[in-house]
């Protein structure tokens, strides 16, 4: 197993999405909101941030896939579509990490052909530096620079995603 070191500490992760959910509550008050959350990624994110919203929310999940290991294919492959329609619907994608903004702009021309009253991303972690396809959070947690990080949530080869921190592996 290769040393990591913690990169964001819990502490600081939970104080942000607390900011974060306050203002979500703030945005939809009097509203119901959808929260999507993109597998398997965001689970961690959405889970934590739902709790802080103070709003009705409905949570649902959509899975894609546009990576092999450390390497993206370029190319997003839905392998779980919604359970209910979003149509009229205040909706939020939660995703774990905007990195090449492609599995968030295929993403957002899905869902704005399904019709939603609002369409919005809250994004745990943005990774600016590492764009092919120019997108942005509505809602970010952690602007950071081009490190391969794992933990709360994100994986390496599908390990890691249970550590309270973000880390990143070192060695």
């Amino acid at each position: 197993m290769p040393a990591i070191e913690v990169f964001i500490p819990e502490s600081q992760i939970q104080a942000r999405i607390a900011e974060l959910g306050a203002q979500i509550s703030a945005d939809y008050a009097g509203q119901t909101v959808v929260l999507v959350g993109v597998l398997k990624g965001s689970f961690m994110f959405m889970a934590d941030l739902c709790r802080q919203i103070t709003v009705p929310v409905r949570l649902d999940f959509i899975g894609t896939k546009s990576y092999e290991g450390t390497t993206t294919t370029g190319q997003v492959q839905l392998t779980k579509d919604l359970d209910r329609a979003i149509e009229d619907e205040h909706v939020v994608i939660v995703e774990d990490i905007i990195d090449t903004g492609l599995t968030l702009s295929y993403l957002k021309l899905l869902f704005a052909q399904r019709g939603p009253a609002s369409l919005k991303v809250a994004a745990f972690l943005d990774k600016p530096s590492r764009r092919r396809v120019q997108v942005e959070g509505d809602y970010v947690g952690f602007t950071i620079e081009d490190k391969f990080v794992i933990g709360y949530g994100l994986d390496y080869d599908q390990r890691y995603r249970n550590l309270k921190d973000v880390c990143v592996m070192v060695g």
